[in-house]
């Protein structure tokens, strides 16, 4: 059974980016400063009550998040949280209800929306490509192309829209490109390179648990393919490749090394996703779940204050 990449849920360490992006934006918002337009009409008194609402059908993502930011803005709040990550939701949903303070969830409001916001809507992207390869075997996947800082967050929603996260980073998978390839002057004997790295993961001194990290290598042409079957390396991913080419590179997998994953990437959009999903390939990896994903539309409802 060939080695893969390891998958994201909520804990601490999600937790603790969230806090960091978190003070980020509280910097941005305040600047050591406050909320002055709140201050200047708002009792500090007043308390109220507000639902956080969907305004389109979409995935939720972010059950925990509300809870986070007012721990990290010391919001006097009490939060209730009325869907669970992963949950289909219709437009007009009450996703979150904040009981409190009306200045503190004045001054939270946007920053809130925006957290929400951005891992709904990455949720809400990945599941219309899993829906584009439903009746296949075939798995939906992320990559490394995310917002500075928000790379465990997006890549946590991708999961809770259906999808599956590649490696998090550079740390905990090896991705033969072919830019190693060049330098190492492997590029016609891509075999060689993944002999190289398996000598170096069983011989190098880290704690790392090296044996469970999978190999994964670049082609980009059928003839790289060829070459690098007979080395067996956990996956092979082919990269920007015809869907003729696609199904001849899954005929070769079969016939020589039906043990390697073979993953598409390149270009695949959501029309063409459910033609790549039948040429025999096991999973895609698309950049677009993340960088193209467009922030759910959310709003804050008030309630009469108390």
């Amino acid at each position: 059974m060939p080695n893969d990449y390891k998958q994201l849920a909520w804990s601490d360490q999600l937790v603790d980016d969230c806090l960091q992006l978190i003070r980020l934006a509280i910097r941005e918002d305040l600047d050591r400063e406050q909320d002055w337009t709140t201050v200047a009409l708002v009792s500090p008194t007043q308390k109220s009550q507000a639902t956080i609402v969907a305004r389109q059908d979409g995935v939720f993502c972010g059950q925990h998040v509300v809870d986070v930011i007012a721990t990290a803005m010391q919001l006097t709040v009490e939060t209730e949280t009325f869907a669970e990550d992963g949950d289909a939701v219709v437009g007009g949903t009450q996703l979150v209800r904040i009981t409190g303070n009306a200045r503190d969830i004045l001054t939270a409001e946007r920053t809130i929306l925006n957290f929400m916001g951005r891992l709904c809507g990455i949720a809400t992207h990945t599941a219309k490509f899993v829906a584009g390869v439903r009746g296949t075997n075939v798995g939906v996947f992320d990559t490394r192309k995310t917002t500075p800082g928000w790379r465990r967050l997006e890549k946590f929603a991708v999961r809770c829209g259906g999808g599956t996260n590649h490696r998090t980073g550079l740390f905990d998978a090896i991705l033969i490109k072919d830019n190693h390839l060049a330098f190492a002057g492997l590029v016609d004997t891509p075999d060689l390179a993944v002999a190289k790295i398996r000598e170096f993961l069983e011989h190098a001194d880290s704690p790392v648990e090296r044996e469970q990290m999978p190999i994964t290598v670049e082609v980009d042409s059928l003839e790289q393919l060829a070459r690098v079957l007979p080395a067996n390396p956990d996956i092979v991913l082919v990269d920007n490749m015809t869907l003729d080419q696609l199904r001849e590179a899954s005929r070769m997998r079969t016939a020589a090394a039906p043990d390697v994953i073979l993953e598409a990437s390149g270009g695949i959009t959501l029309e063409l996703l459910a033609a790549v999903a039948k040429t025999g390939i096991d999973r895609v990896s698309i950049g677009a779940l993340t960088h193209s994903a467009i922030n759910m539309d959310l709003g804050l409802d008030w309630l009469v204050p108390s």
